[in-house]
């Protein structure tokens, strides 16, 4: 399939996932299921879509593409609208799995009509191993995780605002209560801070022994660990009780801003990431 070809079915993508979020939107404000409906089966036909280009990728390049920044975009995409899917189907939670399509549609929107000088920057086939796969590969696992607690926070906030006001309404019944959605928080960071950390010891691992000179000190490296102390402290203050509430969601929101920030620009501070 050609490069042009290619470029059309991700705006097709783009269109079709614009549209669904269009039809959650509608069922929110309406509690439209028939809206529902339609949104769902266009977010799944997105995810087919992306599920065939990933395949043909895979294919094409004889390995799995997540050895960019603009492959791993498409992967992490590609993940948030699984789980969204995943979130409606199994577990009837409407409202995260649209806030998560937004997610979802930000960043398939970044990589659609990123620059082509993106998809250039690969690691190159010297530097290539299972354990560089492995690493790269959970730690986009580990910031969907985070991505979901980020989610669940927002509807925190979202709800704690509505029941303080006392303005509930029908768009309102789907969201989660108050305990569900800080339980929720609790359980995406305790699934996303062992894989950050199994990730970062495989990640060292790779570089000791595929590099000749590398530094700890690295940037990408300090951001990385960084990031796990920091929703390790979230969750040792919140296992002691030390926050709850609206304070809870609150630190959950700026710790995912320090999660886009070590995804997206921490490679390219780095003296030997080459997956910028």
């Amino acid at each position: 399939m050609t490069d042009l070809s290619m470029t059309r079915l991700h705006e097709i993508m783009v269109i079709l996932q614009s549209v669904s979020l269009v039809f959650y939107f509608i069922d929110y404000l309406n509690k439209d299921r028939y809206a529902h409906r339609i949104g769902v089966w266009l977010l799944s036909i997105v995810w087919f879509l992306q599920t065939v280009f990933l395949v043909m990728y895979i294919i094409e390049t004889k390995r799995f593409p997540i050895l960019s920044l603009f492959e791993g975009i498409y992967f992490y995409a590609w993940l948030i609208i699984a789980l969204s899917l995943v979130l409606q189907m199994i577990f009837r939670l409407d409202l995260p799995a649209f806030f998560l399509n937004i997610i979802g549609f930000i960043f398939m929107t970044i990589h659609t009509f990123a620059p082509n000088q993106l998809e250039e920057s690969s690691v190159g086939d010297a530097l290539v191993s299972e354990l560089l796969f492995i690493h790269i590969t959970i730690a986009i696992i580990a910031y969907a995780a985070f991505s979901l607690s980020f989610v669940f926070s927002t509807l925190y906030l979202i709800l704690y605002r509505v029941l303080k006001q006392k303005k509930w309404t029908k768009q309102f019944s789907r969201l989660p209560s108050l305990q569900q959605a800080e339980n929720a928080m609790t359980l995406s960071i305790l699934t996303g801070i062992p894989l950050l950390f199994v990730s970062l010891v495989l990640g060292l691992e790779w570089a000791y022994v595929s590099l000749d000179v590398f530094s700890v000190l690295d940037f990408k490296i300090i951001s990385s660990f960084v990031l796990l102390v920091i929703y390790v402290v979230i969750l040792l203050l919140r296992k002691q009780s030390r926050v709850k509430g609206t304070n809870y969601a609150w630190i959950h929101i700026y710790a995912f801003l320090f999660v886009l920030i070590n995804f997206l620009l921490g490679s390219k501070l780095s003296q030997f990431h080459f997956w910028y």
